[in-house]
């Protein structure tokens, strides 16, 4: 995974069975851009995997994979509390999985964070599909097909969240000032 200007990151596995991964290597062009890497594509260096089920997240082939009962892995190594951010993973779902990518939270022991979600869901029953910002703005069809390989982006200035899958916005949502659910700053 990559980020610029980046953030506290969650991926969760909840009856998930999705992997994501990079390249893991930066080009040169991207590190003089601010481009950090999160995940070297061989251990768990700079995240920590929360109590609640911590044997849903393997590493296979270089990538993150999600699996079985739900629980959070957390990114807690070189880019913490930076709020604006444009992350980019690779991922893949298999049928019927559904997870997300949580940002602006912290670490916590178990239980659903309080933050943002950018779901991940193509095929699973809940409406709600990938590229939704869970609860407050909502994509009802799914962007791309499950056991395929697609581009999944969050992106984050100031109060306005976008999503996009392969390029195409999918979600933008931009919080009012008095918003019930806001954009946690750490």
């Amino acid at each position: 995974m990559n980020c610029t200007r980046c953030f506290s990151i969650i991926i969760v596995a909840c009856c998930l069975s999705a992997t994501v991964h990079a390249d893991n290597t930066l080009t040169e062009k991207e590190k003089g851009q601010g481009w950090i890497l999160l995940f070297n594509g061989d251990d768990f260096s700079g995240w920590k995997i929360d109590k609640w089920n911590p044997e849903s997240f393997s590493i296979e082939e270089h990538a993150i994979k999600c699996h079985g009962n739900p629980s959070m892995i957390y990114h807690i190594g070189n880019a913490k509390n930076i709020k604006d951010f444009h992350f980019v993973a690779d991922v893949m779902t298999k049928p019927g999985s559904n997870g997300g990518i949580f940002f602006h939270t912290k670490y916590q022991d178990r239980g659903w964070p309080i933050g943002h979600e950018a779901q991940i869901n193509m095929t699973q029953s809940d409406p709600v599909k990938t590229g939704s910002i869970y609860v407050v703005k909502k994509h009802l069809e799914a962007p791309a097909m499950d056991n395929v390989w697609f581009r999944y982006e969050i992106i984050v200035r100031g109060n306005r969240v976008e999503t996009k899958v392969n390029g195409k916005t999918l979600v933008v949502y931009e919080e009012a000032p008095d918003a019930k659910v806001t954009l946690p700053r750490l």
